[in-house]
């Protein structure tokens, strides 16, 4: 049996999914790349996902729904919080919550 290899993204990952989506890259390329599921990019994807005033969700220039790595590193940082977790320290990746 071949032991499972759990792996939390970063924020340094999320700014790299960021400008890999903004650049057009499919999303299954960019898991490739980050050596994750597909699954967790459409995931982190959602978690990203900004919307406009009017509840619509905003769109990048290439007319998908807009990820912003900021958004995403708030709410795993909440969802931590939630759950009454710390997150561990390599989970920060260099994010600095207080800076926003």
């Amino acid at each position: 049996m071949v032991a499972r290899h759990y792996k939390y993204i970063t924020f340094s990952d999320r700014r790299e999914i960021a400008a890999l989506y903004q650049a057009n890259e499919r999303p299954a390329d960019i898991a490739e790349r980050l050596g994750v599921t597909t699954a967790t990019i459409y995931r982190e994807l959602k978690r990203g996902e900004t919307a406009g005033e009017d509840g619509a969700p905003v769109l990048d220039r290439n007319r998908r729904r807009a990820y912003n790595p900021v958004v995403a590193q708030q709410r795993v940082q909440a969802n931590f919080r939630r759950r009454g977790r710390t997150p561990a320290d390599g989970l920060q990746g260099g994010f600095d919550s207080d800076a926003i």
